[in-house]
């Protein structure tokens, strides 16, 4: 059933070595070369399937022929002159080339045989056979008897032993099942299932360090854990291949957050009813879809008895081709039922010829090396201590990946033999090692100053260097004296309107010195700032204003007849200037705290629905705090502000320069459509923050000037977008004298909450969120609450400072987020 897929994978994969099988082994004693090859001509001449070709050109469908006589080829060398090094090099040369070799599939036999002698009582052994003739089952009965006869010929006697029965009744056999019968049980058994469970952890390598072909990687549980789980088997009365293929639907399960999964499963194939099946040698085996129901809290031993009753009732099919069974499912053609197989070697073992229990040779060393055409193969080998081979596509996978995941399988396994009426959700992946990598992953505590609030720290910048100019836009400027005493008379006027704690303040004025000062008088008054873009559509500011429900609106009387209708006050900054420069230049007394409101941003969601978020001084406190400690501000910065007053990026930008004396540069809509002028001003600026889509037009219009003009540039920030690892590699190449560091954060952390600092040696090759901020956590959670491993998707939770309060008059919405 197996033979019509690995013919079809055979072809296509001409020169990869699929299903190429190779048994190596050392042979240690005085080998009579002669016996040992007669042995083998004699062991071939007994079984038909070692005497055939595939043939299918011209046919309705590919026929297996025998031949009377088939001549096994060798290969013999004599390496006992060679060093240990060269010669160990030679030998994994000649496997690997062997393998690609591979075999002419219409010529015979399908198979080879090397030795290599390496000491006058050591020789390397290699027996390469193509899988469409025997199975895992067949290589100890070959091997018995290859043994069995090589002794007897050494000793001068005879051998013989009654023929096994023909491969050639098994396949009549398979000729007289039930098709249909097969048909309606595949069908019903995959019904609803429409793709292949994805491995999650998997990627296309496309880098020039990706090693074509396939790797292997090995674990072995130690000795007592394999005990406690051959007890649990017996307790429950389970297969270990049960429990096997219960740890691996769970691992599955959870790396691609589903709870249904499919994988496949090599079955033995030897029908008992056929009398002797157990010692024909042949192709027996088949890889069936294993599918897999994970019900988080279900009972482990419960499940696992679920999982074993439905092999059971399995096994009356697992005749069936595999190519049969994928044209009855859901899944489109193309698309491979499965990703990954569990291969359960529980074979029949050598004998004591083969093991060299007091015998002339014996066999030691010995490992098998074989590929199949899947991206993921695992092997179990139910030994004294359980051992797992994965065999991965490199260009699928990376090798720390694979180590990884067999860190969480020996986890999972662990766990499971302890305790069987634990909840499958209880069960834990993350190794002790990465476990504590999380932790100091997430170790970001940093002690700094609850107070005072962000307007009185400036009011003390103002206060240390008085005529230090704090804004330029365009031909005006301000000191930061005149900035806190403009701010100051305005937030006395606020106060005198009913501002105060938890009042809010809408501001809605084009991009000037006017707007820095309004906000920063909304924070002194103590209320609550809710900024208005005057581009966004009216619609939209319909809703905020309605929404926020302000108490009052700064604004100019040219923008406030664009204003869509409300209830708030109107302040317009120039027809009430006369008003607000009667007030005193001293700051307001303010009952405002760390926990109350300082602003609004309203943010749409995947509804399009806006929804406010609420950012408390102490949020914003702790972000610029962080900030500041992460990336180090000079009173000597200039940085522009580029932002829309609407975004929550903006109070980075403007606030974080002017906490320690440092330039904003404000730049208008206008200047910012203004590409040439805006790369021209960069020359003089020595920090930048720009969204991906304006970095790009930037870096494009900077290639022009070369990197010399863009010394003082010291350090680029970019985020609020994906951030492609081009436009990375670009912005190094344009500015190679500035930091790249890329931001992440959604308004709901308070603007940022991690950053990524590029180094330009290894660029990243697929976008980045970076490392949390001082006092700031990332986790990356299950459906279930737990952390998922390393290199595992999961949801992306925030803790820490920066978390705000929840959203504006969305209760519900509050409780499902901020959790």
């Amino acid at each position: 059933a197996l033979q019509q897929g690995m013919l079809y994978h055979t072809l296509y994969e001409a020169g990869t070595g699929v299903y190429v099988e190779q048994l190596v082994s050392t042979l240690r004693g005085g080998l009579d070369r002669a016996a040992f090859m007669a042995a083998w001509a004699q062991v071939v001449e007994r079984h038909a399937v070692l005497r055939t070709r595939f043939v299918w050109a011209g046919l309705a469908e590919p026929v297996q022929v025998v031949h009377q006589r088939a001549e096994v080829p060798w290969h013999l060398d004599d390496w006992r002159a060679l060093p240990p090094t060269e010669r160990e090099a030679r030998f994994a040369a000649f496997l690997a080339a062997d393998r690609r070799h591979g075999f002419t599939l219409t010529d015979v036999p399908l198979m080879r045989l090397a030795l290599f002698q390496v000491a006058d009582d050591a020789h390397y052994f290699v027996w390469t056979v193509h899988h469409l003739l025997i199975d895992g089952w067949s290589l100890p009965l070959v091997l018995n008897e290859v043994f069995a006869a090589y002794e007897a010929a050494v000793q001068g006697r005879a051998w013989s032993r009654p023929l096994p029965r023909p491969y050639r009744d098994y396949i009549a056999w398979l000729q007289q099942q039930d098709v249909a019968q097969a048909e309606r049980f595949w069908r019903a058994f995959l019904a609803d299932f429409s793709a292949p469970t994805p491995l999650g952890v998997d990627r296309l390598i496309t880098t020039e360090k990706a090693a074509a072909g396939y790797a292997r990687e090995r674990l072995r549980i130690s000795e007592s854990t394999t005990e406690a789980l051959n007890e649990l088997a017996r307790q429950q009365g389970l297969t270990l291949n049960t429990v096997v293929q219960g740890a691996w639907a769970l691992l599955l399960s959870r790396y691609s957050g589903t709870p249904d999964v499919v994988f496949g499963a090599t079955v033995a194939g030897r029908p008992p009813e056929l009398t002797g099946v157990e010692r024909m040698v042949g192709l027996f085996i088949n890889t069936l879809p294993v599918r897999v129901q994970v019900a988080p809290d279900a009972a482990l031993g419960d499940w696992l008895k679920q999982v074993q009753a439905q092999q059971a009732e399995l096994r009356q099919y697992e005749h069936t081709s595999l190519v049969q069974i994928q044209s009855w499912s859901e899944v489109p053609r193309g698309q491979p039922l499965f990703e990954s197989i569990l291969v359960f070697e529980n074979y029949p073992a050598i004998s004591a010829a083969a093991e060299g229990d007091q015998q002339s040779l014996t066999m030691t060393d010995r490992r098998g090396v074989e590929q199949s055409n899947y991206p993921l193969t695992i092997a179990v080998g139910p030994h004294r201590e359980l051992e797992f081979v994965i065999s991965y596509d490199c260009q699928r996978f990376e090798a720390a990946t694979i180590k990884r995941l067999l860190g969480h399988l020996s986890v999972l396994l662990t766990s499971m033999a302890l305790n069987p009426a634990q909840q499958l959700a209880e069960l834990p992946l993350l190794t002790e090692a990465e476990q504590r990598l999380l932790d100091a992953w997430n170790a970001t505590a940093y002690d700094y100053p609850r107070a005072p609030l962000v307007h009185d720290l400036i009011a003390r910048q103002a206060a240390r260097e008085p005529e230090a100019i704090s804004l330029v836009c365009g031909d005006e400027c301000t000191t930061y004296a005149g900035l806190d005493a403009h701010a100051n008379q305005l937030a006395h006027h606020l106060c005198s309107l009913g501002v105060g704690p938890e009042r809010r303040v809408a501001v809605c004025l084009d991009r000037s010195l006017d707007l820095v000062v309004a906000l920063l008088a909304v924070l002194k008054a103590g209320g609550a700032y809710v900024p208005l873009d005057p581009s966004t559509p009216a619609e939209r500011l319909a809703f905020i204003l309605a929404d926020c429900q302000a108490e009052v609106v700064i604004t100019t009387s040219a923008l406030r007849t664009s204003l869509p209708q409300h209830q708030a006050a109107v302040l317009c900054l120039d027809t009430d200037a006369p008003a607000i420069a009667a007030q005193p230049i001293d700051p307001p007394d303010s009952a405002v705290t760390a926990s109350n409101l300082a602003y609004l941003i309203y943010t749409s969601g995947t509804t399009g629905t806006p929804k406010a978020v609420q950012v408390a001084h102490a949020n914003l406190l702790h972000t610029l705090y962080a900030s500041q400690h992460a990336f180090g501000y000079k009173e000597t910065d200039i940085q522009p502000w580029l932002a829309s007053v609407a975004f929550d990026i903006a109070a980075f930008e403007l606030f974080n320069p002017l906490l320690v004396g440092g330039t904003v540069v404000i730049q208008t809509q206008e200047q910012i459509l203004d590409l040439p002028q805006l790369v021209r001003d960069l020359q003089g600026w020595t920090l930048l923050h720009a969204v991906p889509s304006l970095l790009r037009q930037i870096v494009e219009h900077a290639a022009a000037y070369g990197p010399a003009p863009y010394a003082g540039l010291r350090r680029i920030w970019v985020g609020g977008d994906v951030v492609p690892p081009d436009l990375l590699a670009a912005a190094h190449a344009a500015f190679p004298h500035a930091d790249l560091v890329v931001l992440y954060g959604p308004t709901e952390g308070t603007i940022i909450c991690a950053c990524h600092r590029v180094d330009p040696s290894h660029l990243p090759s697929r976008p980045v969120i970076g490392r949390p901020l001082p006092n700031s956590q990332l986790r990356l959670i299950d459906a279930h609450g737990h952390a998922v491993p390393i290199g595992v998707v999961g949801e992306l939770y925030l803790g820490g400072l920066g978390v705000t309060r929840g959203y504006l008059h969305r209760p519900e919405l509050t409780a499902e987020k901020y959790v």
